[in-house]
């Protein structure tokens, strides 16, 4: 109210450097005008249940004294408050600039409740030296304690700094720390995006097999060009019976023309007939793999 009042050019109808004229008509009308637009300004700035009691001055400067007299005292009680929050506020995860902003209300606040007469001494020196250095401890005493070594960086240094200098190097540090954080969370969210595109595709590698059937086997998830039972397995493919790593086809027709080849051997030797003849196991596997 006051800076608000000063900025208007109006502050000495509050404090009495502007008195009401005695004689002059003019002046003492234009003195009335001023005199209620300042009380409406102050009048309006207050509570309703302070407005009822103060709405039939007319003065401005009786309404001033009044609340100046009732409430600009600052009791004990008052001032240990705010000498408590000052000392149990913390950090707790805030932005730097948060947490200083809202210690510096309160230092603010605690000065301005705590009025000392100006000195021009050197202990006036001596006394705002101490009074920036406990408003350093307490700063760096409500810091998290991510922020502990730069908390003992600003310690190591002599002179110490000043409250406000300690604050931009918390603030750098809290840049640093914010900017690596990021960096490592675009990281880990690209390696995700890269596996979860790998799932997607072998996803759709699934579906899109799955509508496939083979005509000659009648199996799902190949058609009859990739049909292994056509054009025979793989040599590195294993099969649950250790017994059918060859494969499968030709296995089936060497084990045939072994079969044929024994018993032409058998009738040979019954007959004992030299214009009987039999075909090898080598022409039996080329035969049958004609016939298929």
């Amino acid at each position: 109210m006051t800076r608000a009042l000063k900025g208007r050019n109006k502050l000495g109808f509050v404090d009495k450097n502007f008195p009401k004229p005695s004689q002059d008509e003019t002046k003492i009308r234009k003195w009335d005008h001023v005199n209620v637009v300042v009380c409406s300004w102050i009048l309006g700035s207050i509570s309703e249940s302070l407005y009822a009691n103060h709405a039939c001055n007319e003065i401005a400067y009786d309404i001033w004294s009044e609340f100046s007299e009732t409430y600009r005292k600052a009791d004990g009680s008052l001032i240990f408050n705010i000498h408590q929050k000052i000392n149990s506020l913390t950090h707790s995860g805030m932005f730097v600039s948060e947490y200083y902003s809202k210690l510096d209300a309160l230092w603010k606040e605690f000065d301005g409740l705590v009025n000392f007469t100006e000195c021009t001494c050197e202990a006036d020196v001596d006394f705002t030296n101490h009074s920036m250095l406990m408003k350093l401890m307490q700063f760096l005493f409500g810091l998290d304690d991510t922020f502990s070594q730069v908390k003992s960086h600003i310690l190591l240094i002599e002179p110490l700094p000043n409250v406000k200098t300690a604050f931009s190097i918390v603030s750098r540090e809290e840049s640093h720390q914010k900017g690596g954080s990021i960096s490592q969370s675009s990281t880990k969210s690209q390696a995700t995006s890269f596996v979860g595109k790998i799932n997607d595709q072998k996803r759709n590698k699934t579906r899109g097999n799955s509508n496939l059937q083979c005509k000659n086997c009648g199996l799902k998830g190949h058609t009859i060009e990739r049909c292994y039972k056509l054009i025979g397995f793989p040599k590195d493919i294993k099969f649950r019976n250790e017994s059918q790593n060859l494969n499968k086809s030709f296995s089936t027709n060497n084990s045939t023309a072994s079969v044929l080849s024994d018993h032409s051997v058998s009738d040979s030797k019954s007959n004992n007939s030299s214009d009987k003849f039999f075909l090898t196991s080598e022409q039996y596997t080329k035969f049958f793999s004609l016939i298929n």
